[in-house]
């Protein structure tokens, strides 16, 4: 069994697909008999990000981290974050010779372009130069990784996104679920400007609009769209349970690279509307009896009202946690110059 040390800027406090993709794979490894050592904000002291206090931002040395990583002598070495600490994870792996791979989670260019005035090419060539420096860096869709080719990255593989299907299932509907009249249109995620909630809360759309989780833009949006209900943060059967009793989940970013959100809606039986982008593309793409996709989001929405629940549930259960890990292992040993014997 292999010794692999994960590290990660994004880490909890946060509640994102980034956090919950690692703790899956983390979890389903050490099944496996990995032993497996975390380098994250928590490990060290931390000061959270101002105006998004969930984000901690690690106060530490490369010493200490380097130091952390050498008592542990790992086998191979995942950096998930262009972050702190894993740029002192990249560090530690050039200085010592050691193959590594990263993952590309966040459209970090995007994002920070929206808050601060940097060009998103100068961004990208800093986030290219990070990432092309390991022997593998992992992507969630083919889009992403056609994209991200164009763009210059190198030795890009797949790690796809699993689903808890116990967890995430469908449920009997209730006739008013938290008092509003159907067709239920919702919304999860964090609250903030680069998930592009305004693009859904402006729509003209009939029954009742919701939005579950919290963020830097949710006291904002509820004073401008006072008929929609904000809920702030759900977890575990809490969510399940909220995710099952919408008609349709709206996916109005078009950032993310992936939208682990969308596999648990579907998983509760619930058909998704979206953009045609990166992430919902990828999954409905081939499947539009699970949802709709459109560059309107509102003809998006009401075709997704006559999805099928089940077809919805179906294409959820395509997606686990087990053959998620067993792509990451294989691409982690790639990097390395280990290739598995195929299955």
């Amino acid at each position: 069994m292999a010794r692999i040390t994960v590290v990660t800027d994004a880490w909890h406090p946060q509640v994102n697909g980034v956090v919950r993709s690692l703790e899956n794979t983390i979890e389903e490894m050490r099944r496996m008999g990995h032993e497996i050592m975390l380098v994250t904000p928590d490990k060290f002291r931390n000061i959270p990000l101002p105006s998004y206090p969930e984000i901690r931002i690690a106060l530490t040395r490369y010493k200490t981290v380097a130091a952390a990583i050498d008592r542990f002598q790992p086998s191979f070495v995942h950096i998930a974050t262009e972050g702190p600490l894993g740029f002192y994870a990249r560090r530690w792996c050039l200085s010592h010779k050691m193959p590594f791979s990263t993952s590309y989670h966040t459209r970090f260019p995007e994002y920070v372009s929206a808050r601060l005035p940097l060009p998103q090419s100068l961004l990208y060539s800093m986030v290219r130069w990070f990432h092309n420096a390991g022997n593998v860096c992992m992507v969630a869709t083919q889009s992403l990784e056609t994209e991200l080719s164009g763009r210059g990255f190198r030795n890009l593989m797949r790690w796809t996104r699993g689903i808890d299907p116990t967890l995430y299932a469908p449920r009997p509907l209730e006739e008013k679920p938290f008092g509003l009249t159907r067709p239920i249109f919702m919304q999860v995620g964090r609250v903030s400007v680069e998930k592009n909630i305004p693009a859904f809360l402006e729509l003209d759309l009939p029954g009742s609009k919701i939005v579950i989780g919290d963020g830097p833009d949710r006291e904002k949006l509820e004073r401008l769209y006072p008929d929609t209900l904000f809920i702030g943060s759900k977890f575990g059967a809490e969510l399940a349970e909220a995710y099952a009793q919408a008609d349709v989940f709206v996916f109005p970013s078009k950032t993310d690279t992936f939208g682990n959100v969308i596999l648990e809606a579907l998983a509760c039986g619930v058909p998704v509307a979206a953009y045609p982008v990166t992430g919902p593309a990828d999954i409905l793409g081939s499947h539009p009896e699970a949802g709709a996709l459109d560059e309107d989001l509102r003809t998006a929405c009401l075709r997704a009202l006559t999805a099928s629940r089940p077809a919805a549930r179906t294409l959820a259960e395509s997606f686990t946690w087990e053959a998620a890990t067993r792509q990451f292992l294989t691409n982690v040993m790639r990097a390395n110059g280990i290739t598995l014997p195929a299955e």
